[in-house]
C-alpha cells in the first residue's frame, strides 16, 4: 500500500454530515487491492466504493481508506448459466451497461445504480423485490475476501458460510472484498410494465401491497409524511415487472436489440451550492402535495424505462446537494410482520412532528437471510430523508428507535449516522456471534471505521 502513495482527503457519507480525514489509497490492480490490509496504520484500514452510504460506514478517521473503484473488471461472464464474476470496484451502473443489452439485470438493486459490488455486499443491499428475491447476497454463490487473519480466501454459502454471512451486511468490517460472483436475472426487454395506485392513507397502501405480494415482482410506495388526520400516510404505490417483448409492440417486439436498448443518464444536475433552508416544511409540503395530486388515481400497464422505475433520483446528478451545506439524515427502519400498529404509530409521530421529508418510501420485506448484521427481516421497511438540523429531530428519532426495539425491529446500519450504541445489540441480537466470526478474520483489529467506533462494534 505504501507504493500507492495514499493521499490525505476529507470524506463524508452521501448525507454530507460528520466529515473526517483519512489517507486514501487507490489500487489499480488485483494484487494491489488484495494487499489493502497489509502493513496497516495505527488507525486501521477500511475499503470504500462510491461513497453512497448515507452516514459514516465508509469513513475511517486518521486511518487508511482503500478506494476500490479503479479495480472494476468483469472477470467472467457465462450467459448460459446467467452468472457474472466482477471485481469489487465495479458499479451497478457499469454492470447494467454490460448486462442489459445481453438480456440480464442484477437480481437485486438499491435505489441508485451508483453503488459498487463490494459496497452491495457490505450493506447486503435490498430493493423493491425483497418480498420475493431477498437481498443481494442471497444471489452471490462466492466471493473473494482479503482478510488480516486468514489471508485471501474464497467464501460462500457453502464455503465457510459463517464468514460469508458475517460479510453479507457486515459493513466491510470482515475484510476487503476483492471480487464476487452474481447470479443474474434474465429479462426480455429493458422496459418495466408498471401499475400505479394513489391511496388515501397508510392502511389502504398496506392492504394493496399485501394483496399484491405474489402478483408483482417489484413494489414500492412513496408516502407523504406531512399529511395528517384521515390522510395520514397517503401514498403513491407503484408495482411492476419486466415487460415481455410481445408487450412492446413494433418495432421493438421484432428486434431483440431494440427491445433491450439501454441508455441511462442524468437529465439535470443539482447546483453546486444550495441556500441553507431551501428544503423546509413549507417547500416540502408544497412538493408533496403536487407529487400526490400529479399521480394517477389508478393506472395500469404503463411502460417505463429502467432508469425511471428503478433509479429516479439518479436522473438528478448530485441530488444530495439540494440539502445544502448542513446535509441530511436518512433513517430506515424495519418492523416485523404482526407489528403493523407500531408502523402506524411511527408514521403518525412523524406526521404530527411535521417531519420535512419528501423522499419517504415504504417497502415489503420477505424472510431474513442468515447474516447476523443483514438488515431485512420479514415485515415492513420505512425510509426517509430529513434535512440535518431540524429542531427536535434527534429526540424524535431516538423515540422511534426505541419503538422499533420494543417490537423486534431495527434500523439499517449502512444508512445510520446517529443511532445510540446501546440499542445495537437489541436490534441485532446476533451481534456477539458476528463479532466472534469477525475476530477470526481480523484478530488484531485491522479493519476499522467511524461507524464501528461510534456504535462500539469491536
Amino acid at each position: 500500500m505504501a507504493a500507492l502513495r495514499p493521499v490525505r482527503a476529507e470524506l463524508t457519507g452521501w448525507g454530507g454530515t460528520a466529515p473526517t480525514g483519512a489517507d486514501v489509497a487507490r489500487p489499480f490492480t488485483y494484487s494491489e487491492l488484495r494487499a489493502g490490509v497489509d502493513d496497516p496504520p495505527a488507525r486501521g484500514v477500511l475499503a470504500r466504493g462510491l461513497g453512497r452510504s448515507y452516514g459514516d460506514a465508509a469513513q475511517n478517521a486518521g486511518g487508511r481508506v482503500v478506494d476500490t473503484t479503479a479495480v472494476d473488471d468483469v472477470c467472467a461472464f457465462d450467459a448460459e448459466r446467467g452468472e457474472i464474476t466482477v471485481a469489487a470496484g465495479a458499479s451497478i451502473d457499469g454492470l447494467l451497461r454490460h448486462l442489459v443489452p445481453r438480456g440480464f439485470f442484477v437480481p437485486v438493486s438499491p435505489g441508485t445504480r451508483h453503488v459498487t459490488v463490494g459496497g452491495s455486499v457490505a450493506a447486503d443491499v435490498h430493493g423493491k423485490n425483497h418480498h420475493g428475491a431477498g437481498t443481494w447476497c442471497a444471489h452471490v454463490p462466492s466471493l473473494t475476501l482479503a482478510t488480516p487473519g486468514l489471508g485471501v480466501v474464497s467464501v460462500g454459502p457453502e464455503a465457510d458460510p459463517e464468514l460469508f454471512w458475517a460479510t453479507a451486511g457486515g459493513l466491510g468490517l470482515t475484510g476487503v472484498v476483492v471480487d464476487a460472483t452474481l447470479v443474474l436475472h434474465p429479462i426480455e426487454t429493458s422496459r418495466v410494465t408498471v401499475d400505479t395506485d394513489r391511496t388515501a392513507n397508510l392502511d389502504e397502501a398496506m392492504a394493496l401491497m399485501v394483496a399484491g405480494d405474489d402478483a408483482y415482482e417489484y413494489s414500492v410506495a412513496w408516502i407523504d409524511l406531512l399529511a395528517t388526520g384521515v390522510a395520514t400516510g397517503r401514498s403513491v404505490l407503484t408495482r411492476g415487472r419486466f415487460a415481455r417483448r410481445d408487450e412492446l409492440g413494433p418495432p421493438a417486439a421484432d428486434d431483440p436489440a431494440t427491445a433491450l436498448d439501454y441508455h441511462p443518464g442524468a437529465l439535470v444536475g443539482a447546483p453546486p451550492w444550495v441556500p441553507s433552508g431551501l428544503l423546509n416544511r413549507a417547500t416540502i409540503r408544497a412538493f408533496n402535495e403536487a407529487w400526490y395530486r400529479r399521480a394517477p388515481a389508478r393506472r395500469r400497464d404503463e411502460l417505463q424505462t429502467i432508469s425511471r422505475f428503478f433509479y429516479p433520483l439518479d436522473l438528478v446528478r448530485g441530488w444530495n446537494r439540494m440539502y445544502g451545506r448542513a446535509g441530511f439524515v436518512q433513517w430506515q427502519v424495519v418492523v416485523p410482520t404482526g407489528a403493523e400498529d407500531a408502523l402506524r404509530r411511527m408514521v403518525e409521530a412523524l406526521s404530527a412532528a411535521a417531519c420535512p421529508s419528501f423522499l419517504s418510501v415504504l417497502k415489503r420485506f420477505g424472510p431474513a437471510n442468515p447474516g447476523p448484521l443483514s438488515f431485512p427481516t420479514k415485515g415492513w421497511t420505512l425510509s426517509l430523508d430529513i434535512p440535518a438540523g431540524v429542531a427536535g429531530l434527534g429526540d424524535l428519532l431516538d423515540r422511534l428507535d426505541e419503538d422499533a426495539v420494543a417490537v423486534g425491529g431495527r434500523v439499517y446500519l449502512a444508512k445510520d449516522s446517529r443511532l445510540r450504541p446501546e440499542l445495537v445489540g437489541a436490534m441485532y441480537p446476533r451481534l456477539d456471534e458476528w463479532r466472534a466470526v469477525r475476530d477470526r478474520a481480523d484478530p488484531t483489529g485491522v479493519i476499522r471505521s467511524d461507524l464501528a467506533r461510534r456504535l462500539d462494534l469491536y
